[in-house]
């Protein structure tokens, strides 16, 4: 049996922030503004077609003592040809009409590790051009979804299986995919950036000004090393470095963890912003747009063109910040569960985050159907269920039989489980029986983490149920 209960790819500890709003449109704001024309004026005639390079986001070596890490660090000097290439279409404001929604990821680089990286915190930045609104939606690391063709995980594992097995159009894809799933709604575009990119754009605006609203203690804040950089902040108004911004968003040395540190790199995002738009840094930025272009071509990933980033731009400081939400899947979206396998991870509850899309996301892109007679559904499915007893506990297998049954389930086969010593029960769905499996979580008491897709039973049956301890039938 152990086929049956087989676990999913292995999980690896992840500690790094997302940034990717800060690649690219806090770029083209750095290039756009009240001097529009004129930069348009000093650039025309170039290029109109160049993408941002897709880097490899490898791994990072380990410093000297001392020393600071740099990955893809840009040349003084780089050569002409790597500076960005603009046409007036650059600097047109967006012309759709319809809600684009791109996601940003954040790239997790290791000293001397090997193959594809890891995301964490992933953000959502959707914006409607016609009523000039946005909102920013961070979903934790832990989240446990559905990822297209890899059945359920942690959802910061999309991006590693897409770039380890080749899914076509890599892991910023299949990361778009797990996510429109989650969310029920589409994903456009998306942005995948690393530190270095984040911390070269906040020096080169000058930094940034954020209000701290506790202290923070983090004498075991992680380097890029796995070694300790110890971070502190006083509670109140601070002026950050990039490297400090770069500290403060990802330490989760507060009460809130996860939940915290998706709020506040919410707020380094917006900091970033204001600090642009308020301040008149067009002549100053564009002095150094060399560099800045040559720190995003290595540390920066999209499906953007530099065009469209710039379009976005332009969009994005028409709308005012009282028009742009802020919300975090947290503890009111989610639940604390353990896996069979013994990892920790929130499943998501979602009415919760239906409600929570349908605000943000108004008019809500993908409609979630309403199931109303889930019992109907699951029997017309006919779905042939497999029984397993999986306790100590003689008859449970044919008592369970006869209660589902009853209800109009069609329990084909009952049997022994290889172990009697199951914990919670499982079920296996060898093929596409949703209804089934769904009324099965809601007569049984099953987590939905329960529940799993798989291939090629053993038996003459459609859908697998092994019966763990804390099951009982009720009493009629």
């Amino acid at each position: 049996m152990t086929s049956r209960s087989k676990t999913r790819r292995a999980q690896s500890s992840i500690r790094l922030p997302s940034w990717a709003l800060i690649g690219i449109i806090i770029f083209g704001l750095l290039l756009v503004g009240g001097s529009s024309w004129w930069l348009f004026n000093t650039i025309r005639g170039m290029s109109s077609t160049l993408e941002m390079s897709n880097p490899d986001f490898g791994a990072v070596a380990e410093p000297a003592p001392g020393a600071s890490i740099v990955v893809g660090a840009p040349s003084d000097n780089p050569p002409n040809d790597t500076i960005p290439l603009l046409s007036a279409e650059a600097l047109k404001p967006w012309s759709g009409k319809e809600r684009i929604s791109i996601l940003l990821l954040g790239i997790d680089q290791r000293c001397d590790e090997t193959g594809p990286p890891h995301t964490d915190s992933m953000m959502v930045l959707t914006i409607d051009p016609v009523g000039l609104s946005a909102a920013v939606l961070s979903l934790p690391r832990d989240l446990w979804v559905e990822i297209p063709g890899f059945g359920l995980d942690r959802i910061n594992q999309a991006y590693y299986f897409g770039e380890l097995h080749e899914y076509p159009g890599g892991g910023p894809v299949l990361a778009m995919e797990t996510v429109a799933a989650t969310l029920g709604v589409p994903i456009d575009y998306y942005t995948a950036v690393n530190f270095d990119a984040f911390i070269e754009i906040v020096d080169l605006i000058g930094g940034i000004t954020v209000t701290v609203p506790e202290a923070i203690n983090d004498p075991t804040y992680p380097d890029r090393c796995y070694g300790y950089d110890p971070f502190s902040i006083t509670a109140g108004t601070h002026r950050l470095n990039g490297a400090e911004a770069l500290k403060y968003a990802r330490t989760r040395a507060t009460f809130g963890g996860d939940v915290d540190r998706a709020g506040r790199q919410q707020a380094v995002i917006l900091a970033a912003r204001d600090q642009i738009l308020q301040l008149n840094m067009l002549p100053q930025l564009i002095a150094q747009s060399p560099r800045l272009w040559q720190t995003l071509q290595d540390n920066v990933r999209t499906n953007l063109t530099l065009d469209e980033g710039l379009q976005l731009a332009l969009l994005m400081q028409d709308i005012p910040r009282e028009s742009i939400q802020t919300a975090v899947i947290d503890y009111n979206f989610v639940y604390n569960e353990t896996t069979p396998d013994g990892r920790e991870v929130l499943v998501p509850n979602r009415d919760e985050i239906r409600r929570l899309r349908e605000m943000l996301f108004v008019p809500a892109a993908v409609p979630t159907p309403v199931i109303e007679n889930l019992p109907a559904l699951a029997k017309a499915e006919n779905a042939r269920i497999m029984l397993l007893n999986g306790t100590a506990v003689f008859g449970l297998a044919g008592d369970t039989q006869t209660y589902l049954q009853q209800r109009g389930l069609n329990v084909t086969e009952i049997g022994n489980a290889d172990s009697a010593a199951y914990r919670t029960t499982q079920i296996f769905d060898y093929g596409s029986h949703p209804n089934t499996t769904l009324y099965l979580t809601q007569l049984m008491n099953v987590p939905p983490l329960n529940v799993r897709e798989d291939r090629n039973p053993e038996g003459d049956y459609d859908i697998l149920v092994i019966i763990g301890e804390q099951w009982a039938v009720p009493e009629p």
